[in-house]
């Protein structure tokens, strides 16, 4: 049995310390040790985005990350995007536009989302379309998703 790995990290703004085994994806350690279930797995290969997180401020898939890997990285996922009890105006447009269904995809999509809004606070049509494109949604189509990610951009 592998011998587990002592890692330390900020995320969602919290410092957090974990043991995890060398092998462990950052996707199985958020959900399964650090209980942070937002996240989600779709295909576990690094397709699909569903497992989107920002890593130092990057969007990463973190199916593809080994949780040591993240030893003194800031992490951000889904959960720590609202402020309080109170929605991010991502969470919330997504909602207001009916921008989910099954909701696997959806986590992927909004922290995919503000990264391009930080980084470009007004961005046209094309270029979220372009952003957006490694994440894939099996049930809704993007039209909707697009029009919730231009909302905020408004």
């Amino acid at each position: 049995m592998p011998s587990k790995i002592h890692v330390q990290a900020t995320i969602n703004g919290q410092p957090a310390e974990f043991l995890c085994e060398p092998r462990q994806s950052l996707l199985e350690v958020l959900r399964d040790i650090l209980g942070l279930t937002g996240t989600k797995e779709g295909c576990n290969d690094g397709n699909c985005g569903a497992c989107t997180v920002m890593m130092d401020g990057r969007i990463v898939n973190s199916c593809l990350v080994l949780g040591p890997e993240i030893q003194g990285s800031t992490i951000t996922t889904i959960e720590g995007i609202a402020c309080g009890t109170e929605l991010h105006p991502l969470q919330t447009s997504f909602l207001k536009n009916a921008a989910l269904q099954c909701g696997i995809c959806t986590p992927g999509f909004i922290i995919a989302s503000k990264a391009l809004l930080d980084n470009e606070p007004h961005p046209d049509e094309e270029r979220i379309r372009f952003w957006l494109a490694n994440n894939l949604c099996r049930c809704t189509g993007y039209d909707k998703i697009v029009r919730a990610v231009q909302e905020v951009c408004q």
